[in-house]
């Protein structure tokens, strides 16, 4: 089991890495057009600011468990994951992106195994 558990905190570690790196130093336009469609109409501060959560969350949902320092971090980084998912899949269903809503929930099932995985471990 602890095995499944790392391959989805490293799943979700580079899944949200790479789209909060592209959140970060991408414009909006940029983003649309590499398929992060859920941005469209946010300021670029709230954009910036949604991609610095998700490198933050990318962190917390692998260190604190490899490290053994503060490892509760881990689920609430899941959790976290989990809520941004539960955000973005309405967003993608009203612009008719069936892809990346099975995305979005795809991430949560996996967010939702870690949490709970790491919370009773």
């Amino acid at each position: 089991m602890n095995t499944i558990l790392w391959a989805s905190q490293i799943l979700l570690a580079l899944a949200f890495l790479y789209s909060g790196i592209n959140k970060s130093i991408l414009s909006e336009q940029q983003l649309i057009a590499r398929g992060q469609t859920g941005v469209v109409g946010y300021s670029p501060a709230a954009i910036h600011l949604i991609g610095v959560a998700e490198i933050l969350g990318s962190i917390g949902i692998i260190v604190p468990c490899w490290t053994g320092i503060l490892p509760w971090l881990t689920p609430v980084a899941a959790c976290c994951f989990a809520v941004i998912m539960l955000l973005a899949a309405p967003i993608h269903y009203r612009l008719k992106e069936p892809r990346n809503v099975a995305t979005n929930m795809t991430l949560l099932v996996l967010s939702l195994f870690v949490a709970f995985g790491r919370f009773f471990d």
